[in-house]
């Protein structure tokens, strides 16, 4: 399949026009028509190849939301037409324990990049959503439900799945006392999330610019991190802290704000921390955990968890031709709270 999009060629490089052939359909394949890309810190890592693995030229984006427009014969799921979506997998081995529990994203074998990935079958480099389409198998697409804007609908792809799963794993509900450490594209999901799952929800920042942006999310606390006599105050407060800045950081003042077995969850920096100082894990049983997306099943209950509750991600769309000067504007922490480019643009 004759396919266009924006790929960097070179690490740090400028994105730029690129034409490139998908795989054929195979039988159990979905082809779209991508509508709709978000645009995630990790497309960023990728292209400056951050974390050493990026293979050029490469074409980023894992936060897809598209139009079925053709589908291989053993496809059951879906039909010419259908919203569907794609995340950051597109395949895995389907058999070994995690993929059986419905954990795709531990696979034993390592799960398959959205982009900059072998394809399992013929070893070829998958390319992401900063294009025209996009085919994958039927196991790894999933249902847009009725309810979710589709123009906003996908960085819940990532940034949505992301602060899902740990929410859901650490059991959060009514009354549960949740801290979120940062507000970008992965925090102000996580406040709307907990919000909506009946959470207490204090967002903890370095300072108190951001309260109303907070308060307009959800959040029903607000703690400011440089605050010594606001910290001693909040000491034992939470059961939950989602940890979702990007970037190294120091993680021990956030570990005493912890309630006796109390977990702090790491979602954003993929890489090296501050020196850890364990005094307050070991006398409050407290833990510092880690946690990357969800398996395709719990993504799609997030999908219908946000339609269920109008949940959608605030979003600053852009043209395809813009985005270098949304890459600058991200690293700068300058976006309100995820850009997501309008895929018609591409063609336009």
């Amino acid at each position: 399949m004759k396919s266009i999009g924006y790929a960097a060629h070179s690490v740090g490089g400028a994105l730029e026009p690129f034409s490139f052939e998908r795989r054929a359909l195979r039988d159990n394949d979905v082809a779209m028509d991508i509508l709709y890309c978000g645009v995630c810190h990790s497309d960023l890592h990728y292209v400056k190849n951050d974390w050493g693995r990026t293979v050029y030229p490469f074409v980023p984006g894992h936060e897809i939301v598209g139009r079925v427009s053709e589908i291989g014969p053993d496809v059951s799921k879906y039909k010419v037409g259908d919203i569907v979506a794609v995340g950051c997998m597109v395949d895995s081995c389907q058999e070994c324990d995690q993929c059986r529990k419905d954990h795709e994203q531990y696979c034993r074998e390592g799960w398959t990049g959205t982009y900059n990935a072998p394809d399992r079958q013929t070893g070829d480099i998958t390319r992401g959503g900063y294009s025209n389409n996009i085919i994958v198998r039927e196991e790894f697409v999933l249902s847009v439900p009725e309810g979710l804007d589709i123009s906003k609908a996908a960085p819940l792809l990532c940034a949505g799945i992301t602060t899902y799963s740990p929410l859901r794993e650490w059991n959060v509900g009514p009354g549960s006392r949740v801290g979120v450490v940062g507000m970008g594209g992965l925090g102000h999901m996580a406040i709307k999330l907990a919000h909506a799952m009946g959470a207490i929800v204090t967002v903890i920042s370095r300072s108190a610019d951001k309260k109303k942006d907070a308060d307009d999310l959800g959040a029903h606390n607000f703690l400011v991190s440089k605050d010594a006599e606001q910290m001693g105050a909040y000491a034992n407060a939470f059961d939950l802290i989602i940890d979702t800045v990007p970037v190294k950081h120091d993680i021990n003042p956030y570990l005493p704000l912890l309630d006796i077995d109390g977990t702090l969850c790491l979602v954003g920096q993929i890489g090296p921390l501050e020196e850890l100082t364990t005094p307050f894990m070991i006398r409050g049983r407290r833990r510092v955990a880690g946690s990357i997306i969800g398996g395709i099943k719990e993504t799609q209950e997030c999908l219908d968890f946000c339609a269920r509750f109008g949940i959608n991600p605030e979003v600053e769309m852009i043209d395809i031709k813009d985005i270098n000067t949304a890459y600058e504007r991200m690293e700068r922490s300058d976006v309100h709270y995820r850009f997501v480019i309008d895929m018609q643009s591409l063609t336009a």
